[in-house]
């Protein structure tokens, strides 16, 4: 059991993640999709997982199947692109992956990967990074607009009961196994102990893939992580496209293209959507007249991303 005490600062700052992380939704889906119950309930992302075994095995081997994973895997930084969660991981230092690995294999096997693992080899580390960026891409990328529209409905939702019953309501409604008991709140996860929040605050992750109990980061000097189960989302894909009707299959396409995490060239979106690059490029050329999409040179390609105002059309 931990236990979190909020002081009054505490409470005041008191928020929900404005979006999942990437590369910290990586490890909690890894992890949840090895178990049957999930599998079963998220069938698309289980088989995708299947698919991919080859390039994802590193992922599986090096991380447990169930509970506490390494802190570092799971950074508060990086959280804008699944590159970004990467590198924040990449910069760890060898003394903090030697420590904390070290105490996720207490009940693992002990292998020769595992053992440089634990010895914070960087071929390791690079080799786990490469399967975690597999899985994103083939496991998460295809539902990732999905995943995060339902992050935010859920948080919308608990605004909403924000509004009527205040910060006791929300803490005592996030999970049969977090219990709020002012000052106090009690998450009965995979660590134990007392912690003192400082005025940090609180962000709270509703997440499909937290498994069957809560996760919670504590760092110094930081508003503590707690991430909370919710119910898996019975289908992800395939999903209606409001767009489509708007802007036309095509385009909309391109649009969700460019609102993903990750680098995009006007030839990776063509390659992508499964279009040429001189069509790629005539809608590219009218969203950002839209104003929904900025570009700018890198070297000798032109790289796009979506603006603020595309974001909160398609809640990528």
């Amino acid at each position: 059991m931990l236990r979190l005490w909020l002081s009054p600062a505490d409470l005041a700052r008191i928020r929900f993640a404005d979006r999942l992380h990437p590369a910290g939704t990586v490890l909690l889906a890894s992890q949840a999709l090895r178990q049957p119950s999930v599998a079963a309930s998220l069938p698309t992302l289980a088989r995708r997982v299947t698919s991919s075994l080859p390039v994802v095995r590193p992922l599986h081997h090096l991380t447990p199947a169930e509970g506490f994973v390494p802190d570092f895997l799971t950074p508060l930084t990086g959280g804008s692109s699944i590159d970004g969660g990467l590198a924040a991981i990449r910069a760890t230092p060898a003394r903090r992956i030697r420590a904390e690995v070290t105490s996720a294999y207490g009940r693992v096997a002990v292998t020769h990967a595992r053992r440089r693992f634990a010895d914070a080899d960087p071929e390791v580390l690079s080799a786990l990074l490469t399967a975690m960026r597999s899985f994103f891409d083939q496991v998460l990328a295809p539902d990732w607009a999905a995943l995060n529209r339902t992050h935010r409905r859920i948080v919308s939702e608990a605004a909403n009961h924000y509004t009527f019953s205040g910060a006791d309501g929300v803490l005592a409604n996030l999970h049969s196994s977090i219990r709020w008991r002012a000052p106090v709140l009690e998450v009965d996860t995979w660590q134990d102990g007392e912690v003192r929040l400082g005025g940090h605050g609180l962000i709270l992750l509703p997440s499909v893939f937290a498994g069957p109990r809560p996760r919670v980061l504590v760092v110094p000097e930081r508003a503590a992580l707690v991430v909370h189960p919710v119910p898996p989302i019975p289908v992800l894909s395939p999903e209606t496209d409001p767009l489509a009707g708007l802007l036309g299959r095509t385009r909309s396409a391109v649009l969700h293209h460019a609102a993903r995490p990750g680098r995009h060239t006007t030839s990776t979106i063509a390659r992508q959507v499964g279009i040429s690059v001189s069509s790629s490029s005539e809608h590219l050329s009218a969203l950002r007249a839209a104003g929904l999409v900025s570009s700018r040179r890198d070297g000798g390609a032109i790289v796009h991303s979506v603006t603020a105002l595309c974001r909160d059309l398609v809640n990528p």
